[in-house]
């Protein structure tokens, strides 16, 4: 008889969305490269006339660099749509068990929040494929943006559905939210798939030519932005007091740094509206402006990247967890700073320290810059086959020996 076997995944958890949600991450990544390296004249992101036209001119690194451009976005929406549908297959098996109930009556019940930030990504990996595989795009461009409007309308009923459930039930009545597991940053992930959201709306701000739908995007995405502020400094508060008395629990240390890709949807976000702006509504910011701004961002970020480090390398996680045999559906928040601190990167070189004149393109200083970001994107990497190997490889199952 053969040895029956399992995996990890089969523990079912709403955080396994993460591991959609850092794949299509990871295609962002992939298109920084052709955002801003290859010429696109005409509109505020390169098309795939651009980067053929690209491709016939450039010399043999752009060229290689658009090959690796184009196979990485690919591969990662690909396994991005792969989890995604798995995932929404699993939880709804979930759905159906004593599991479920138990979570929704817990500090757990946030982790669904997890759903509705994997399909934001998810739509904004779409519009990416989009962009680099499909000729013509832009000529119905503006009639895409209502629709994508429409679909990340859906998400955020979703969402704020789900967050009303939780909070209706923990701020209702007295008793039912613990605050002893209040101890780490897990209670954010409601503001970044709201920031994620947000994010998505901000889109046809920066790209639409027609003034009533960048005036909606614009809108629509601060008021989630501010939304996804507000809950965020909310959260982060209440959390640190928890952790300052009871420690940072072990299994949930990879959310201290929850506040990076906040930090990078919604930095983008502004980024976005403020080209929106200029362009539709005649506001102007200076190229100094936003190397302040990106600065300051990525400030934020150097120093949440700097606080989980020092806690799990404290706790031994990334030996128990990553490189280990334990395995924690939490462990796939480790991919998304990662990919947020890459794609902020590239911003902060490209439309902050260039933009203003501070170094040159393709000159030494503008490299070790993006050397950086290209060292978080390889961890990124790194983190999403090392975990995916590890949650959903068969084991065989070891027969415990009766006493």
């Amino acid at each position: 008889m053969a040895t029956p076997q399992t995996r990890p995944a089969d523990q079912y958890s709403p955080l396994y969305f993460l591991a959609s949600l850092g794949a299509g991450g990871l295609s962002v990544t992939f298109f920084m490269f052709l955002m801003f390296w290859v010429p696109h004249k005409g509109q505020p992101v390169p098309v795939f006339e651009d980067i053929m036209a690209a491709w016939a001119a450039g010399n043999p690194a752009l060229q290689a660099a658009i090959v690796i451009a184009m196979a990485g976005i690919a591969f990662f929406t690909v396994l991005n749509i792969k989890s995604l549908l798995w995932n929404l297959s699993a939880y709804s098996a979930f759905k159906q068990t004593d599991a479920y109930e138990k979570l929704r009556n817990s500090n757990a019940e946030s982790t669904l929040l997890a759903m509705p930030l994997a399909l934001a990504m998810t739509v904004n990996a779409l519009f990416i494929v989009g962009l680099v595989f499909v000729p013509q795009l832009w000529t119905i461009v503006e009639f895409m943006f209502p629709a994508a409007m429409v679909a990340f309308g859906l998400i955020a009923v979703l969402a704020f559905r789900l967050i009303g459930d939780f909070l209706g039930r923990v701020l209702s009545k007295g008793g039912v939210f613990d605050v002893t597991a209040h101890n780490s940053f897990a209670q954010l992930l409601p503001a970044f798939a709201v920031a994620m959201i947000a994010v998505g709306f901000s889109a046809p701000a920066a790209m639409s030519t027609n003034p009533t739908t960048v005036a909606a995007a614009l809108i629509i995405s601060t008021v989630l932005g501010v939304i996804a502020i507000l809950y965020t400094i909310l959260a982060a508060t209440t959390a640190v007091s928890s952790m300052l008395q009871h420690g940072t629990a072990r299994e949930a240390g990879p959310t201290l740094m929850i506040i990076v890709p906040i930090v990078t949807v919604l930095g983008i976000m502004f980024i976005r509206q403020d080209h929106g702006l200029h362009t539709t509504f005649d506001g102007h910011s200076t190229a100094a402006d936003t190397l302040t701004f990106l600065t300051r961002m990525i400030s934020i970020q150097i120093a949440f990247l700097g606080l989980g480090a020092v806690v799990l390398k404290a706790q031994g996680y990334f030996n128990d967890f990553v490189l280990g045999s334990k395995t924690s559906p939490g462990s796939y928040a480790l991919v998304c700073p990662f990919v947020a601190f890459s794609v902020m990167t590239h911003f902060f070189v490209n439309k902050g320290l260039v933009a203003a004149g501070a170094v040159a393109k393709y000159g030494t200083a503008y490299w070790s810059f993006t050397a950086i970001a290209i060292i978080a994107q390889i961890i990124a990497i790194a983190l999403v086959l090392r975990l995916n190997k590890q949650h959903f490889a068969k084991r065989d199952v070891v027969a415990v020996p009766a006493e």
